[in-house]
């Protein structure tokens, strides 16, 4: 009770030092958010150059102002290190990390597991710590609590308390951000929520608490999977509308105008992120052990899996219907990360293509205002280059995967031999358009 006690009016007066562990899409705009509010921040990641030049008031991220960041910095409310023992002068510490997959599609923890260790051998009695990593349910009590309890030699409920909180974090939105975001909680213990929902309210505007950890994530996995499953079904409607020669654009417009029942997913050359395409793996994760079999899921996040062939299919047949192979073909591709105005390519389905192209002989450029270089899965090392007529009209086919606001369709259509355009830039299919 000594250490709520002690936390709370800590909290109460803005003293409490909050440490963020991973300063990526996650971790930097929350640390700010912290910082802004006035609360001193340390951020924790094992990367130099972030630190370097988080310190230097240099951002990154942009969903980050550059002004604000500047400013937390100056102020020195907020300071970055690779030093993971200066987490024992944190009152609260919040896990950002990475949570990927292996190369078998099975959550890859290892990122996690480092932080825990770290939180072990650093921890102070009366800290509270929170995941924010997308993951599969039960994670926080069952793989996290071991882990802190055996490094720390401290006791969950007594000395610390634990919590799972998930990243809501939508790159590019302008309307919600990491502070007017509703933010979901569940912790082990009441204590542990109260201490929780303080800390968090410093940053975030509106909190929602839920009973347990588990619970919390496993909204987490719902929000993500709704979006998978929607996205998967309108994909997989679309490649049959365009078999049937049936705009699948027209159709979600018309649907679209029914004022209930109806919500608008849009087809593409498959969902990217670390997100969206994760989840169905981190769920089927934890459901064999549960000896349950989630077909739906699995089949959304397979349909997901197949549409960058598709859309390698699609390409061909376009230039096949010009006369051309794919072998040696010039091919340029507008847009590389996985939604539109952001610089973010991570499981994008644009270089899941790419390297496809590359593979069968094809010559492949490509153009990304926001991405100036890429590395595809299969090692290959490509640098954007300049979008103009000249680059358009050099290429045997050019291919919208991406559909950024600052493309002009009408200048891509007047300017390329051919067009296969995967996000609808350009309204109407013709005799050198190919449409989703």
């Amino acid at each position: 009770m000594k250490h709520k006690e002690t936390i709370l009016l800590k909290a109460q007066q803005k003293e409490v030092v909050i440490g963020i562990i991973g300063l990526g899409y996650v971790g930097l705009p929350l640390a700010v958010g912290f910082a802004e509010a006035g609360i001193k921040v340390l951020g924790f990641d094992k990367s130099q150059q972030k630190v370097d030049k988080i310190n230097h008031g240099e951002n990154y991220i942009k969903d980050v102002r550059d002004a604000a960041l500047r400013e937390v910095v100056e102020n020195v409310t907020f300071h970055a290190t690779t030093d993971f023992s200066e987490m024992s002068k944190c009152d609260a510490l919040l896990i950002c990390v990475p949570t990927p997959l292996d190369h078998f599609k099975k959550p890859d923890m290892s990122y996690i597991q480092a932080a825990c260790e770290e939180i072990g051998r650093n921890l102070k009695p009366g800290t509270f710590i929170s995941l924010e990593s997308t993951t599969y349910p039960t994670t926080t009590e069952d793989f996290m609590l071991p882990i802190i309890e055996r490094e720390s030699g401290l006791k969950h409920g007594i000395d610390f308390w634990l919590a799972y909180s998930p990243e809501r974090v939508d790159p590019g939105n302008k309307n919600f951000v990491t502070k007017n975001t509703p933010k979901v909680i569940g912790a082990l213990t009441e204590d542990g929520l109260e201490v929780g929902k303080a800390i968090y309210s410093f940053a975030i505007d509106k909190l929602h608490a839920v009973s347990s950890p588990r619970v919390a994530e496993m909204v987490k996995i719902l929000e993500n999977t709704y979006r998978l499953i929607n996205i998967s079904l309108i994909n997989e409607l679309a490649l049959l509308a365009g078999k049937m020669d049936i705009s699948i654009w027209e159709v979600i417009e018309a649907a679209k105008t029914k004022p209930f029942g109806f919500q608008a997913f849009y087809p593409g050359p498959g969902v990217g992120g670390h997100c969206i395409p994760l989840d169905p793996f981190y769920l089927e994760h934890i459901a064999k052990k549960f000896d349950f079999d989630l077909s739906m899921i699995h089949t959304a996040g397979h349909i997901n899996m197949r549409m960058p062939h598709y859309m390698y299919i699609k390409i061909t047949t376009a230039l096949n219907r010009h006369k051309k192979a794919i072998n040696g073909s010039k091919v340029l591709f507008l847009g590389v990360a996985y939604k539109p105005n952001i610089d973010d390519e991570r499981e994008s389905p644009a270089l899941t293509i790419i390297d496809t192209v590359l593979l069968k002989g094809g010559e492949v450029s490509y153009h990304d205002p926001f991405i100036p270089s890429i590395k595809t899965e299969n090692g290959n090392n490509l640098q954007s280059v300049e979008l103009n007529a000249d680059t358009l009209e050099g290429a045997d086919c050019v291919v919208i995967t991406t559909n950024h606001s600052v493309f002009d369709a009408e200048f891509i259509q007047a300017h390329s031999k051919l067009v296969v355009d995967m996000r609808n830039v350009i309204e109407e299919a013709s005799e050198k358009v190919y449409k989703l």
